[in-house]
């Protein structure tokens, strides 16, 4: 696992930390050949959220999101962008190129492994694929599981850091 993706990886909420650590381990142990994984977003600050969803609509460019602030899984930590990294040095995100020469193309070899750990792949929406994109679909708690919608998360209680209390 790369200094980036770790860093990355330690800002998300705190419930989703080592499962993120665990999940880009079986990814790097999967992928046999010159690519491995790497976390290119994960917590994104309301802030941040506002000038993505901005382009394509007040500034120019491809719209990149149809989430304002608070409404993307970002904005709570509970999910990742990835690219895979190939020879350590350049940036993919080709979901057909099978590195490894396994018969299987290493994204999809990551998101079965995302999958596995109950996280939802933004490759499988129905409008606006987010080929990226992985988010925590389910989180238990005491009372039942909290299911990671936008709608449900904004009205739940922050800790002291701004993390969703559970």
């Amino acid at each position: 696992m790369d200094k980036i993706t770790l860093e990355r990886i330690e800002k998300l909420h705190p419930f989703v930390r080592e499962e993120v650590k665990q999940i880009i381990k079986e990814c790097d142990e999967a992928l046999t050949g010159k690519a491995k994984i790497r976390i290119t977003q994960g917590l994104r600050s309301f802030e941040e959220q506002e000038k993505l969803y901005a382009i394509g609509r007040i500034t120019s460019g491809k719209k990149v999101t149809n989430a304002k602030a608070g409404q993307s899984i970002h904005n709570y930590g509970l999910a990742v962008d990835m690219c895979l990294i190939i020879d350590g040095k350049t940036a993919s995100w080709d979901t057909a190129k099978d590195w490894d020469n396994d018969g299987v193309a290493d994204w999809y070899e990551c998101v079965k492994i995302f999958a596995r750990h109950g996280w939802d792949w933004g490759g499988n929406w129905k409008t606006f694929k987010d080929l990226p994109h992985f988010e925590k679909k389910n989180i238990p708690t005491k009372k039942g599981k909290v299911k990671s919608s936008w709608r449900t998360l904004i009205k739940l209680k922050t800790d002291k850091e701004g993390y969703v209390l559970f």
